[in-house]
């Protein structure tokens, strides 16, 4: 007898797709393909001496605990490090406000947990992380996008469709620094727009913060759990990862909000991966405490910013702008946006992309519902500087070709 597994699953689980980025990648196999897909950091940025010293150190010092199961919201150490780093950015937290995830990915799915019942309401900027709508869409909620705006998230667009809602969406997500997938900066007038929302309506915000130390031009701008902590308020939860700014294979990041926020997150860590490996989060420690954190964030920015004046310049010399194609420029981050002719589909160009030996992301995929079509997500952190102008050569010629059939 063969068990029908299909009807096994649970009603939100026969219908989930799973990570529609992920399923790309088996495409990116061929070593001639020049990938501008995924979201990876360049390997010549992790700091392989400081890595293998601090390694080397923990496991002469520790080696007993190092391996061992340990406390569920965090080590000690890390929180406290994690404490001093945050005031850098003019945010003061306490122990009791800090949870430590395994990963980005994993604070963005405590959050889905922690709040949203099947069918809830979220809104969300169109478009918006691919991995953040996956994430929630495992609790099935009913997604609600407003397209973004060149200064960030259209407020006003929010207002008008709160006033319409005959109930309250649970939280709104929003990516404010060099957006994923857009690289575009949500500007502080829009930062306080959005928390007046937030205060007006009772609606928390996550504020998803991968890249903020990343910028290569311009004046950072206050985090939005900043500007609510300077207006007394508790509105905002913040999700951060070490993968962008130290390593992604170590998979550690850390969520920060009221007390109580966090404690119910511990709980459900308590209940899915019940600890982050003490390893991962002492090099953590180390990274933040012994690496020289702001001279390697330093050389982070000079090596981006000259790979996305590349990347910049060959657009502008070799892409066909006289379609009516255009990009974003942003000001830090790992990500630009390419908006193309609406006659194209860029799920199929991908397809047709690979046999030029060059991959992008296609855009549908950063949207909730109701999918754009005519867009692509580029990343220019892991193509080498020689790569980044040949791929730029060969994404030209196959939308060229591609407009010739």
């Amino acid at each position: 007898m063969n068990i029908d597994w299909k009807n096994k699953y649970s009603k939100i689980m026969k219908d989930f797709d799973g990570y529609s980025i992920g399923k790309i990648f088996k495409y990116l196999n061929d070593p001639e393909i020049i990938s501008l897909a995924g979201g990876l950091p360049s390997a010549d940025m992790f700091q392989k001496s400081e890595m293998r010293k601090a390694s080397i150190r923990l496991l002469e010092e520790n080696l007993e605990n190092i391996f061992q199961y340990t406390a569920v919201p965090g080590e000690p150490s890390l929180v406290s490090a994690i404490i001093d780093f945050l005031k850098r950015d003019d945010i003061q937290v306490a122990s009791e406000n800090i949870v430590i995830t395994s990963s980005g990915q994993h604070g963005l799915d405590l959050t889905g947990r922690l709040f949203l019942n099947p069918e809830d309401l979220i809104m969300i900027d169109r478009p918006t992380f691919a991995g953040a709508i996956v994430s929630f869409q495992m609790e099935n909620p009913q997604i609600i996008g407003i397209d973004m705006e060149e200064d960030g998230s259209n407020v006003e667009e929010y207002r008008k469709i709160l006033k319409k809602l005959q109930r309250k969406p649970k939280f709104i997500y929003v990516v404010p620094d060099f957006q994923n997938p857009t690289g575009i900066t949500t500007s502080l007038e829009k930062r306080e727009a959005l928390l007046d929302i937030s205060y007006e309506y009772d609606i928390p915000i996550v504020e998803d913060s991968p890249y903020r130390d990343l910028r290569y031009q311009g004046k950072s701008i206050l985090s939005i759990f900043a500007l609510d902590q300077k207006r007394n308020g508790t509105n905002v939860i913040g999700v951060y990862t070490f993968s962008k700014i130290f390593c992604p294979g170590i998979r550690v990041g850390f969520n920060i909000a009221h007390k109580d926020v966090i404690e119910k997150m511990g709980n459900i860590k308590g209940g899915n991966t019940l600890n982050t490996p003490k390893y991962n989060q002492d090099m953590c420690t180390a990274f933040l405490t012994e690496m020289n954190y702001d001279e390697h964030m330093e050389k982070c920015k000079d090596y981006y910013r000259e790979k996305l004046d590349i990347f910049l310049q060959s657009m502008d010399k070799y892409f066909p702008k006289d379609i009516g194609a255009k990009w974003t420029v942003p000001e830090g981050g790992l990500f630009l946006w390419v908006s193309l002719p609406e006659s194209i589909d860029t799920m199929k160009l991908f397809y047709e992309a690979i046999k030029y030996k060059v991959a992008f992301v296609p855009g549908e995929v950063f949207y909730g519902e109701n999918p754009s079509k005519n867009h692509l997500r580029i990343n220019y952190s892991f193509a080498s500087k020689e790569q980044l102008v040949e791929a730029v050569k060969r994404l030209s010629n196959c939308v060229k070709d591609h407009l010739k059939v």
